[in-house]
């Protein structure tokens, strides 16, 4: 019997590509990796970024080799601390060296452009003038063209700068030609002009200005497609920004300041009203309003004391805060929230995979297309001129860039917008499935609800104490129990209260089961588990408490029934609006937890929920969506719980609400980054817009092709304005993908609809 070798360990390396201008450039080197055994490869025109998946014994230099033997340039990432400044320092060089070129290009190239548009123009020997300013152009300007061109002939492929080289080339030459040889050179030689390509009138004719304006068209469309293209990238470089250099430790030599990198985990380190917190910790002195705008994408800031946890790259607004560091480098939630949004925007869309096909044959196609477009005319006994004037329009029109940046620029744009609201999403299949689901599987505690209690309502007899009172010294003897409901009641007492400090407590007891005593002021008090016959107005208040699944602890002075405190889980401020918004988009909502079946038919009542599944183990919850798959439902899980992991990775889409289980975040297709569940409406809204924005710029991209290949192939399209609208296609595709930069949620928060069954702005329930 032969043994079966185990399968080798895959790992990802990403390799940063240069030299790629269109889809066919992407669609090589992906085939160049895919050689390479067990090796797959995705690889993104608009980031310059190859993803590869290859087995562990396969060693990234020998990736970058092949994808050199391909013809293009490639390097493995930087180090993570160098990455950033590399990144904006290769940015801002390229960009000032495309400015330069596209300057010179522009000087050069306008005389020659005017001089042959306008006959009046045309002075003695104008013609001499215009072939040394377009000689430049022609070999300058365009030498990335040709060396790109070259390149690809080496390794028998065709790419757009073989397009662009070829029709170049052939104006240049056919000038050339005709100054020295075909008669064009003659003093006071005249020659018109028109937008159409027209029959010629016997005398010998230029195409320098097609020489200039390839060049120069196709460098302009370059530069505005590169700028707009970083600006899609713009959210992502904002991520980074948010990252902190330098913190200052405080310790026992005193406060000091340390590079980020130094820090570690359980150093104090003090964030002053202004800065930024350098990294993930927990409060340990100190009270304040922090700013998670620009992490999270909440509006409001948030108030934190001690014991509450920070999000590095958060603002403080307030006072000053001691805070014990939690997470540093990677492993903190910006940088995971950064790698998030990096891998998303690696990944292809389906639509972007068949894109990248169809150019993978295009220029080869067009190729043969220009020649048989020159052979035709000339067997056909037109004149050559008109001939090669139909093959360069050909060859300059039919360029696939619009195909390889329609869907990559699109989720950029998007992926960014996304991480901006607090929408974390893996890749373009996460929004693809977003796009189709019709059914969500919601959880209730920490994903509807706050997950935590809350002192839903208190009902206190009328006296000479008060409520006000009567909380004050029932959170007094809480304080001293560890119990969740103890510490409910004590921070509701806190909260409410006065800023003063809690009155002494003495004579405290603790019984399990039933609750805690202690004096206070002189006066015994009693908190715990209802009994015995009580006064009319608590009984009414304990029965409303049973109907809304709450739980309902007795407050006795000095053995007297004083006030009922009914505490409970709490819907988030956002659940209902949420619902109700994911109906109205055609979104059936479906309960299911693992909690009892009054708090979660009292929840599902509150929300207008139909579907309720109470009491769902794990494996419950997954079979639950393997039924509604099975049904032909398009699946959304949402949950925030360990317990919630398998239905998550069971669905067609996993969603993990921010602040919940690692394990259940790793599961997730999205991630909710401010815990808020309003926001996945936000991500259905903007899946469906970015996913219409990539249709839109595939359908511009293809049906550009199908419009204008004919047109230059009969011979109505002059190779000028075939330069000119090839440009402005991968322009316009670009333009229309940063369009989703300023997508915004429709309707203002909290004024949209109002919160049924509220208390307070809150809708209460267990």
């Amino acid at each position: 019997m032969t043994a079966v070798e185990p399968a080798a360990e895959l790992v990802v390396t990403d390799i940063t590509v240069g030299g790629m201008t269109c889809a066919a450039c992407v669609r090589r080197v992906e085939k160049k990796l895919g050689k390479l055994a067990g090796v797959t490869a995705s690889v993104n025109l608009a980031t310059g970024l190859a993803r590869v998946s290859h087995p562990a014994d396969v060693a990234p230099e020998s990736l970058v080799a092949a994808v050199e033997q391909a013809g293009y340039q490639a390097a493995l990432p930087v180090r993570e601390d160098d990455e950033e400044s590399a990144a904006a320092d290769g940015e801002e060089t390229e960009s000032r060296r495309e400015r330069e070129q596209l300057t010179v290009t522009a000087l050069l190239a306008v005389p020659v452009l005017v001089l042959s548009m306008v006959p009046a123009l045309q002075f003695r020997d104008w013609q001499w003038l215009c072939f040394v300013l377009a000689a430049p152009v022609a070999v300058w300007s365009a030498w990335p063209f040709h060396i790109r061109a070259l390149r690809g002939l080496r390794h028998s492929t065709a790419t757009m700068d073989t397009l662009v080289s070829l029709g170049t080339v052939a104006s240049f030459t056919w000038s050339a030609y005709a100054l020295f040889l075909g008669g064009a050179g003659g003093p006071g030689m005249r020659m018109s002009f028109s937008l159409l390509p027209s029959a010629s009138d016997g005398g010998a004719h230029l195409y320098l200005e097609a020489a200039v304006s390839v060049p120069l068209f196709v460098l302009t469309g370059r530069f505005l497609e590169g700028r707009a293209r970083r600006g899609t990238g713009a959210a992502l470089r904002s991520l980074a920004e948010l990252a902190a250099k330098k913190v200052t430790v405080r310790d026992e030599l005193g406060e000091h300041s340390i590079p980020i990198e130094r820090l570690c985990v359980g150093q104090t380190f003090v964030v002053r009203p202004g800065e930024r917190v350098a990294t993930d910790g927990r409060v340990t002195r100190g009270t304040s309003a922090v700013d998670l705008s620009l992490v999270t994408g909440e509006s409001e800031p948030v108030e934190v004391g001690p014991g509450s946890a920070l999000v590095g790259g958060a603002v403080n607004a307030g006072g000053l805060l001691l805070v014990a560091a939690t997470a540093v480098g990677a492993d903190t939630r910006l940088a995971r929230i950064t790698r998030l949004v990096t891998e998303a925007q690696a990944g292809k869309a389906r639509a972007q995979r068949l894109a990248d096909a169809v150019a993978g044959v295009f220029v080869p196609v067009v190729l043969a297309l220009a020649v048989t477009v020159l052979g035709f005319w000339l067997g056909a006994g037109a004149d050559p001129q008109a001939a090669l004037t139909a093959c360069v329009a050909v060859l300059v029109v039919a360029c696939p860039c619009a195909l390889g940046l329609a869907t990559p620029t699109a989720l950029m744009a998007a992926t960014g917008r996304g991480a901006q609201l607090g929408v974390l999403v893996r890749g373009p299949q996460t929004l693809e499935a977003l796009q189709q689901v019709d059914t969500v599987v919601l959880d209730k505690t920490g994903t509807l609800t706050t997950g935590h209690m809350t002192v839903a309502r208190v009902t206190a007899l009328p006296g000479a104490l008060g409520q006000e009172t009567v909380v004050r010294l029932a959170g007094a003897v809480e304080q001293g129990s560890e119990h969740p409901i103890g510490q409910a009641v004590t921070a509701y007492a806190r909260r409410t209260g006065d800023a003063g400090p809690p009155p002494d407590v003495t004579d405290f007891a603790a019984v399990p089961g039933h609750g805690v005593s202690g004096r206070v002021d002189g006066l015994m008090i009693e908190v715990g588990a209802p009994d015995g016959r009580l006064p009319h107005e608590l009984a009414t208040a304990l029965t409303a408490a049973e109907a809304a699944a709450h739980t309902s602890v007795l407050v006795r002075v000095d053995g007297r029934a004083e006030a009922l405190i009914a505490v409970g889980d709490v819907l988030r401020p956002g659940s209902y609006r949420a619902v109700d918004r994911l109906r109205r988009l055609g979104i059936r909502p479906v309960l299911a937890t693992g909690d009892r079946a009054a708090p979660a038919e009292a929840v599902a009542a509150a929300l207008g929920i139909e579907e309720v599944h109470a009491r769902c183990t794990p494996e419950g919850k997954a079979a639950l969506v393997r039924e509604l798959r099975r049904g032909g439902a398009r699946v959304a899980v949402v949950g925030d719980g360990v317990n919630d992991a398998a239905a998550l990775a069971g669905a067609d889409l996993g969603i993990a609400m921010g602040g919940g289980a690692d394990v259940a975040i790793g599961a997730a297709d999205l991630t909710l980054a401010r815990g808020d569940i309003e926001v996945l409406v936000d991500a259905v809204r903007l899946a469906r817009r970015t996913l219409g924005t990539i249709r839109a710029n595939l359908a511009w991209a293809f049906g550009y092709n199908v419009v204008t290949v004919p047109l230059a192939m009969v011979g109505l399209l002059d190779p000028m304005v075939a330069a000119a609208a090839m440009s402005a296609s991968s322009v316009l595709v670009v333009a229309n993908s940063l369009r989703l930069r300023g997508w915004q949620p429709s309707g203002s928060r909290g004024r949209a609809h109002g919160t049924r069954g509220t208390r307070g702005g809150k809708a209460v329930v267990r």
